[in-house]
């Protein structure tokens, strides 16, 4: 057992690691973990850290409580920082700098992990590129990002770069068997499907209703048969996207409200004191704006999936004997391939990545889905 475990086909990167948590080559004072979504950009900070803070040797024994505390998110020395909204702001980065500035209470270093860090609006980003820039000697910073044109030329300047990999489909497959319990057959089929995406292959190993939603996002090409059923299969892909969203943010919207409303003092029959509207209006807020964002990201997720099947179709196209991502489709893929050009998937591949970036630029969704299954049917 070590706190490096949960890291899948990322060898190199926990070569890196363990030998800068044990001092080799000095220890920088701010760490970029890049990688695809799903990979384990987090992951791997948070094994970082862990390891930093590790009470044994070698560092990262998985087992003392230091590890065990920053694995589990209570240590007092690692703060994390997850992004609930769509953005970042810079009230909230002065608030971290400063949390980041003191002293350690107990562990080695006092450890800063931004996951999301991509999400900093441009103010927040020059808040934390002065903390960055002239750090206290025990402060550490890691932040994660997808790419590392994600952030400021001058914060990526500053900070060493971890590059992680997108894992191997074998790795995936024997993290499936291995610790999961999942039927080999079925563990190789998710991690493809999951395209490197640990968390989403251990979803689709082990939930049916997401392996329901995959296999529906993968009908969708068939069902473009005229302009109807494209409008149609665009309103179904955002109604899932609302629906896996909901699912995954009322019962922490409820248990945070709940929570809120007892530490202001609402009494046995609901009522609230006067003058704490404001701050249940503000959590509201701060939840609307999660909600958003877990829509958003479920809704790209699909089109990532969506992309997979024309990748496929593509691939037997133009014979480049890669392995098939929807293996299980083989005969429907390649009569895909058949009646169509390689020119048309091309375009159809380009329709979707479009479709993302108007997302991202906050577009209506079903207008932008709408747009998207038009363009699919068509070719």
């Amino acid at each position: 057992m070590s706190v490096w475990d949960d890291l899948v086909g990322q060898e190199p990167v926990i070569a890196q690691l363990s030998a800068a948590a044990a001092g080799e080559g000095g220890l920088a004072h701010a760490w970029l973990f890049t990688g695809p979504p799903g990979v384990g950009r987090s992951t791997a900070a948070r094994a970082f850290a862990a390891a930093l803070q590790c009470e044994e040797t070698p560092r990262g024994c998985g087992h003392c409580p230091s590890c065990h505390q920053v694995l589990q998110g209570t240590h007092a020395d690692v703060e994390v920082i997850r992004p609930a909204g769509l953005s970042y702001g810079a009230a909230e980065a002065r608030k971290l700098v400063l949390r980041a500035s003191t002293a350690p209470s107990g562990g080695r270093w006092q450890i800063a992990l931004f996951e999301d860090a991509h999400r900093a609006t441009e103010p927040a980003a020059n808040v934390l590129l002065k903390a960055i820039e002239e750090p206290p000697p025990r402060t550490l910073w890691l932040l994660c990002t997808p790419s590392p044109d994600d952030l400021l030329v001058t914060i990526k300047s500053r900070c060493r770069v971890v590059t992680l990999r997108t894992p191997p489909v074998r790795a995936v497959a024997d993290m499936l068997v291995q610790r999961v319990g999942v039927d080999p057959g079925a563990a190789e089929s998710a991690a493809r499907m999951a395209q490197g995406d640990v968390g989403q292959a251990r979803r689709l190993a082990t939930d049916p209703a997401a392996r329901g939603r995959y296999e529906a996002v993968m009908a969708v090409p068939r069902r473009l048969t005229s302009v109807g059923p494209a409008v149609a299969a665009a309103e179904a892909i955002v109604k899932a996207a609302e629906a896996e969203a909901a699912a995954q943010t009322t019962e922490l919207d409820d248990a945070e409200t709940t929570a809120l409303r007892k530490a202001l003092g609402e009494s046995e029959k609901g009522r609230m004191p006067r003058g704490t509207a404001g701050a249940l209006k503000e959590l509201a807020d701060r939840q609307k704006s999660r909600a958003t964002r877990v829509k958003r990201d479920a809704l790209d997720r699909t089109l990532l999936d969506l992309a997979s099947y024309y990748r496929d179709v593509l691939t037997l196209q133009l014979g480049a004997g890669s392995e098939l991502v929807n293996a299980d489709l083989g005969p429907e893929l390649r009569t895909a391939a058949r009646n169509g050009r390689p020119e048309d998937t091309l375009r159809r591949l380009d329709a979707i990545m479009a479709c993302r970036e108007r997302l991202e630029a906050n577009v209506n969704p079903l207008l932008a889905v709408e747009a998207l299954t038009l363009a699919l049917r068509t070719g």
